[in-house]
């Protein structure tokens, strides 16, 4: 009985070593049994946008499923033999409607929407809390408030004493509202500041003024209770005409070369255009091998995935460390910064640096 159990036990071996090597082929073959579609997804004509009659308000209309513009810009990232993944459409929507960011001496509340929504309720906020609006620019996105000093909700707003023990300075606050560095966003900013006696005209931002930690802190507190203003009154939303002729220039442009992408323009200080990249690297989950804020350059990983996988045995290795392939580097060049990226000299791949600047535009804009 023994001799014929062992006798079964090698004729199923038998059937079983040539199927595992079958599927030991088939597997070393992969994707070849997969059509190719990347010459399809580069050659795929554009459809007609959908137009609206003359006389439609845009502000009225809105996608509820967006579908993001291809540019010429994109195609950087179309080479052949490799599918490009589709745009990141979580990056048009905020993880918060209302964030209040601060950096380099600058805060601001960052807002998931257009300007021209954002700015009748900036100034009802400004109305309805004792500010008022003495005077505005919707083309500068600019708004002042009339004397802090004789409105005691205002004063209670800035957190100013109700009986001041002798005279005090007189205090101003103006709101910028303006397009922000990030597809479909707009940035709001609060800055408080002490006039000799109550203004007659709008006065020019102070943006670049250096803003003490207890200036901020005010800032801060206007902008987190807008935030939460805002909160409230989202389904009574309107929409400011004058304000569509707010500069709507965006802050990040990629400029190409016969459609191949050669830098990124920001127009922005230094401290906040590094901030933006370093965001961009880490969302896109590129590898850092170094950085330098000083020298103004990031060296990262940029190799295709098929060279940075450990491969079919990774379970008995640890994962490869990452390799200094491509360089991003950051400079100031007529009040802009710009950024570039290049192959690094020690790497013998691909130069792939077209498609690193892409994918980084992706996530900055």
């Amino acid at each position: 009985m023994a001799f014929r159990f062992r006798t079964e036990i090698k004729k199923t071996e038998k059937c079983i070593r040539p199927l595992a090597g079958l599927m030991f082929v088939m597997a070393l073959s992969g994707c070849s049994l997969i059509e190719d579609r990347s010459e399809r997804y580069v050659t795929a004509p554009e459809g007609t946008p959908l137009k609206l009659p003359e006389t439609a308000d845009e502000g009225e209309f809105s996608q509820i499923m967006p579908i993001r513009e291809a540019t010429a810009a994109d195609s950087g990232r179309m080479y052949r033999g490799s599918i490009p993944r589709p745009p990141d459409m979580t990056s048009d929507i905020l993880d918060e409607n209302y964030l209040v960011e601060e950096l380099d001496g600058q805060i601001w509340l960052l807002v998931n929407d257009v300007p021209g929504r954002l700015w009748p309720a900036v100034a009802s906020y400004m109305n309805e809390n004792g500010l008022g609006v003495a005077y505005d620019s919707p083309q500068l996105g600019l708004m002042q408030s009339e004397l802090v000093n004789f409105s005691k909700q205002a004063r209670g707003l800035l957190g100013l004493p109700d009986n001041p023990d002798g005279p005090e300075a007189k205090v101003v606050v103006q709101a910028r509202v303006a397009p922000g560095v990030r597809r479909k966003t707009s940035e709001v900013q609060f800055r408080s500041f002490e006039v000799a006696d109550d203004p007659n005209e709008l006065m020019a931002w102070g943006g670049g003024d250096v803003r003490s930690r207890e200036q901020l802190d005010t800032s801060r507190k206007l902008l987190d209770d807008l935030a939460q203003y805002l909160r409230n009154r989202e389904d009574s939303k309107s929409y400011s005409r004058a304000a569509l002729g707010m500069a709507s220039e965006p802050l990040v442009r990629l400029v190409s070369d016969d459609e191949t992408p050669r830098e990124i323009v920001m127009s922005l200080d230094y401290g906040r255009a590094w901030a933006e990249v370093r965001r961009a690297v880490d969302d896109a989950g590129i590898p850092v091998i170094d950085l330098n804020r000083e020298d103004g350059y990031f060296f990262v990983d940029f190799r295709p995935e098929s060279e940075r996988e450990p491969g079919w045995f990774s379970w008995f290795s640890d994962a490869p460390e990452p390799v200094h392939s491509f360089d991003i580097r950051l400079e100031e060049r007529d009040g802009d910064i710009i950024v570039s990226t290049a192959i690094a000299e020690s790497y013998d791949g691909e130069n792939h640096s077209s498609e690193l600047l892409s994918e980084l535009f992706e996530y900055l804009y």
